[in-house]
């Protein structure tokens, strides 16, 4: 149906399409995550992680999260800090003082507290294969899936300690909307993370990047995926996204402190964050 004769508006079509796009390669994302990026991916989403540095307790919420990936990690990273502070308490109190003693009878034993994470995206077939995942895996607890959009989250304001957005925030029809909507869940002192592909500095790498990404990714959609299209508009998605600077520019517009970014694989990818004051 051409455009003029459909009643959406602009924005409704292309989040449609996109809906789209990513239901017809959710069995596969995964896959595709690890050949489209030889795996690289994993370690930018690390790299992600140590940047966080998240401590037991905190709240995530995990924005266009698909099929978990951030949280499972965040989950695994945060219960390795907590088991550390556990056996570390342990093994102080082996052999305790008698101040230690006496100022610790009567009192109950202090728990760490657990940290817990929401996957929040707006495609239920990617929730589904995330809740799989996390079935296959034992993860069943700490974890919450939602169905719900970047530009209007079903949550309250001060809400969650920590955002995140994975390769995410280039597909959303209002980058701005989405920001602001990261400001009012996150609580004063919470944090946003924002892993997205971005413009690469280097000539040379450039050329090469343009190559693969144009010549070799749709080819690995449609063996993998079956799914030509998709991909070509993903890889055409990432050359729309604003450079390092225009997006960090655009964090801080609408409110966030401390805003800075640091370059991945020669920026082929870039980790921006800021603070909410």
């Amino acid at each position: 149906m051409d455009g003029w004769m459909d009643g959406r508006t602009g924005g409704e079509r292309e989040r449609d399409g996109l809906y789209k796009v990513f239901e017809s390669v959710a069995q596969k994302y995964d896959v595709m995550n690890d050949a489209m990026s030889l795996g690289i991916h994993r370690l930018w989403k690390d790299t992600l992680l140590r940047v966080m540095n998240p401590q037991p307790g905190l709240r995530l919420l995990d924005t266009a999260g698909g099929t978990g990936d951030i949280s499972f990690r965040f989950l695994n990273y945060t219960r390795s800090v907590r088991d550390r502070q556990l056996r570390r308490r342990a093994r102080a109190n082996q052999t305790p003082s008698w101040q230690d003693i006496s100022s610790g009878y009567g009192s109950e034993r202090v728990e760490l507290p657990e940290s817990h994470a929401v996957v929040c995206d707006i495609n239920k077939e990617m929730l589904k294969v995330g809740k799989e995942r996390a079935e296959n895996a034992g993860v069943t607890s700490g974890l919450s899936w939602v169905v719900g959009d970047a530009e209007e989250l079903p949550f309250d304001d001060d809400k969650f300690d920590l955002y995140t957005i994975a390769f995410g925030i280039r597909n959303v029809t209002h980058i701005e909307q989405a920001l602001q909507e990261a400001l009012r869940v996150l609580r004063p002192g919470g944090r946003f993370l924002c892993l997205e592909f971005s413009k690469v500095s280097n000539p040379l790498l450039s050329r090469l990047y343009d190559a693969y990404s144009f010549q070799m990714i749709p080819v690995l959609g449609e063996v993998i995926a079956g799914d030509w299209k998709s991909y070509q508009y993903l890889v055409e998605s990432i050359r729309k996204f604003p450079d390092q600077e225009t997006f960090k520019e655009m964090i801080e517009d609408v409110g966030f402190a401390r805003a800075q970014y640091t370059n991945l694989s020669g920026g082929i990818v870039a980790l921006h964050s800021g603070f909410k004051l």
